[in-house]
């Protein structure tokens, strides 16, 4: 599936998510005959949502630096088994003496899981974005294509630009991957400004990164349908599109993109 695809500013996986629960709740409350499920599917969805990123900061806890960090869920963070089990969990807890709502709430569970197959199946069957290969530009002037400084690497290409906040703190983040993964290459490609304002602000916040690019036109964003700063693609060593993120990256969220990187490396 290309991750990138979004229906405004949400990415099409979480819009593919979302219409599955409608038709879930759709399906239960057909059958429940205004016996009370809708608040029954709300909270077994905010069970799932919460065991979901409990099971992603268990997994990833050392890259945790403080408590707020773990509970900004801007990073994005969370494990779909995780959230999967806690919700059948808090569903059998919570039906186990309501009978009669045992059979819409199976249905619905069953209509959502169905719908969501059905969908990820048909968008996975469509071949996913390939490397980009719009000409590009060190901040030295010279030219080159994200082809050529993969050089048969996996490849982080981080879309940004100095007026965006998170795009900033999020930066040493990846310069500090950057510096500790010599065989997945990143490319910092700054969207829509000028050398000059690229170059004053890596110098004027001391980062140190390799291959920053300068897209002055944004047609990177605008080839991968980026809605906003920053988003982050992760490409296999085959320069097809594994995964994206949108928003601030914190070092966990990073970290299971990596691995994702690595997972997809041929034997």
């Amino acid at each position: 599936m290309n991750s990138m695809m979004s229906i405004g500013p949400f990415p099409l996986a979480y819009a593919v998510l979302g219409l599955s629960l409608l038709i879930g709740a759709g399906v239960g409350r057909y059958l429940a005959k205004g016996q009370g499920i809708g608040s029954l599917l709300l909270d077994l969805l905010l069970a799932g949502v919460l065991g979901a990123r409990l099971v992603f900061i268990a997994l990833w806890f050392d890259l945790y630096p403080s408590l707020w960090a773990m509970i900004d869920l801007r990073d994005g963070g969370y494990n779909v088994w995780g959230g999967l089990v806690a919700a059948l969990l808090y569903a059998g807890w919570r039906v186990r003496l309501n009978v009669p709502l045992r059979r819409p709430l199976a249905w619905s569970l069953l209509a959502s899981v169905l719908a969501w197959g059905a969908m990820t199946t048909m968008l996975s069957m469509q071949k996913s974005a390939p490397l980009s290969a719009l000409p590009l530009q060190h901040l030295a002037g010279t030219t080159t294509t994200l082809g050529k400084l993969a050089e048969g690497k996996p490849l982080v290409l981080n879309l940004w630009a100095s007026w965006c906040p998170p795009c900033l703190r999020e930066m040493p983040v990846l310069q500090a991957a950057q510096a500790a993964e010599p065989n997945i290459r990143f490319v910092f490609a700054n969207q829509g400004e000028a050398n000059a304002v690229v170059e004053q602000y890596l110098h004027k916040n001391k980062l140190n990164l390799n291959h920053v690019l300068v897209d002055p036109f944004s047609l990177l964003a605008k080839e991968y349908g980026t809605v906003a700063f920053p988003s982050t693609l992760f490409f296999s060593a085959d320069g097809q599109l594994l995964g994206s993120h949108l928003g601030e990256l914190s070092a966990a969220s990073l970290a299971s993109k990596l691995q994702l990187l690595r997972s997809a490396q041929p034997e």
